[in-house]
């Protein structure tokens, strides 16, 4: 299959592509690693009039350890955060993520800031920003402006961006110091899009849970923080019985489709048993031991 036609601009800043998709009046396109992009152009889902390539911009491929957390420009490539040594360090829920996205030349090509801007509902990238409070840096024409990762997403396919705006920068804050976590992903074959995933952190006073987190996706249009689920795991010790409400939450809190891969009762059956096995796995990294 071969895309529509279309112009080619090569972007060489910042100011120069976020001005050209304002010439553009609506009908352009970034493109940097052009693993989503390209293959919907091949497909004629998407028919952008000029396609601003950001590849060649400098300073925008680095993960940088601040005061705020780990900030990984827009150009960063999946495998630089599943190999990174400060992600493994201080986040490494999302290194293990990473390392379901796809295959490996998928992840050598794809960057950050075109995964979080094209918010497929089965993406990992998403469902990490959304779990670990992420804060997304954007640029547009006149100002620029940070957004948290739970407003940034809308819904399938569609986030907070204007069409002359750019992500440049996301940065995930540091998890509290002997936080455990828990990733699971479920697909038909390895590096197929997830029918379901869910991803988890718990930190413990003692043996209360004094933080939880739990997100999901691949069940509604958008990755998911199940806010009632974590406020039953807050205070006391992680049960059994805290695990099963807290999966009959996400469960009730879904909205998943059905398709050729899954039916929406399978999917809404399997959220439920990813939680719990991410709710073990999480206490079981912070405490040591397990249920």
């Amino acid at each position: 299959m071969k895309p529509p036609a279309f112009d080619y601009i090569a972007a060489t800043s910042v100011e120069d592509a976020v001005a050209a998709l304002a010439r553009s009046e609506g009908e352009g396109k970034l493109i940097a690693g052009g693993q989503s992009l390209m293959p919907m152009l091949n497909f004629r889902l998407a028919g952008p009039a000029v396609l601003i390539d950001v590849g060649r911009i400098a300073g925008l491929d680095g993960i940088e350890e601040t005061d705020e957390g780990l900030t990984v420009g827009a150009l960063a490539r999946h495998a630089a955060l599943e190999t990174s040594p400060g992600v493994a360090k201080h986040l490494p829920v999302l290194a293990e993520a990473m390392r379901h996205v796809a295959h490996l030349a998928i992840r050598n090509r794809g960057t950050i800031g075109g995964s979080l801007s094209h918010a497929d509902p089965a993406a990992e990238l998403p469902l990490m920003a959304v779990l670990l409070d992420a804060v997304l840096h954007i640029t547009g024409p006149e100002e620029s402006r940070e957004v948290p990762a739970e407003e940034f997403f809308i819904g399938a396919l569609t986030t907070d961006l204007e069409d002359e705006e750019m992500v440049t920068a996301v940065t995930f804050p540091y998890l509290p110091a002997g936080c455990g976590w828990g990733f699971e992903e479920v697909s038909r074959r390895s590096g197929d899009f997830a029918l379901a995933a869910a991803a988890a952190t718990l930190s413990f006073e003692g043996s209360v849970i004094s933080e939880a987190r739990l997100a999901v996706t691949g069940v509604d249009d958008l990755p998911l923080r199940i806010s009632e689920a974590e406020e039953g795991l807050m205070g006391g010790e992680l049960t059994e019985e805290k695990i099963s409400a807290a999966a009959e939450s996400v469960q009730a809190s879904v909205n998943p489709n059905s398709d050729a891969q899954a039916s929406a009762d399978y999917r809404r059956h399997l959220i439920g048993v990813l939680t719990a096995r991410v709710l073990r796995a999480a206490a079981a990294r912070a405490t040591g031991g397990g249920l």
